[in-house]
């Protein structure tokens, strides 16, 4: 018989396990995002899950979707294991890495003036793992109030809405911004 600890140790292995795949998915995915819209020839269908521009907003598409959709996947793995505080985890996870890309972005170009193309992809890659580290703690961690869990899902779909909402209708905002075009939102 196996003791309370063992379960837990053999839990928290497999939930990281989880976690790690969940990065490589999220990074391969998220890569292919960005080219997406493109290759569909603009499809709007396609933009409101794909970046459409280059602005930081819409790099954030590429961190978002892949996470949900994996998300998804890992609740219909888990949801007969034992795991603590599932959307909270992975809520928490995903606007965590989704803070870290225009925080990482604003405070590099500040200082060198200039976007580099590696730290982007560095930044993207970084704010990933750590996104997926934090889920992975709040997965191990004791049950919280499922409160918790109701609010998180609300701000995951109030934020999936924002995505859809901005694709076609962004504020004239920095963050909106393409810095190729100076156009928002969809090409039109």
């Amino acid at each position: 018989m196996m003791t309370v600890e063992t379960v837990s140790q053999v839990n928290s292995r497999s939930m990281f396990f989880y976690e790690l795949v969940g990065m490589v998915f999220i990074i391969v995915l998220g890569s292919m995002l960005h080219f997406t819209f493109e290759l569909s020839g603009g499809n709007p269908v396609v933009g409101a899950f794909s970046a459409v521009n280059e602005s930081v907003w819409e790099h954030l598409k590429l961190v978002f979707w892949p996470a949900l959709l994996f998300m998804f996947i890992e609740y219909t793995t888990l949801r007969k294991k034992m795991t603590n505080n599932f959307v909270l985890a992975k809520t928490a996870g995903i606007y965590l890495a989704i803070a870290i890309i225009p925080v990482a972005f604003y405070f590099y170009t500040a200082i060198t003036g200039e976007s580099i193309f590696l730290l982007d992809i560095a930044t993207f890659i970084l704010a990933v793992i750590i996104g997926q580290l934090l889920s992975y703690k709040l997965l191990t961690y004791k049950k919280l109030s499922a409160g918790f869990n109701r609010i998180s899902l609300v701000l995951l779909v109030l934020l999936g809405i924002a995505f859809v909402l901005f694709t076609f209708y962004p504020p004239e905002l920095i963050v909106f911004r393409d810095p190729v075009t100076g156009r928002y939102g969809i090409p039109q």
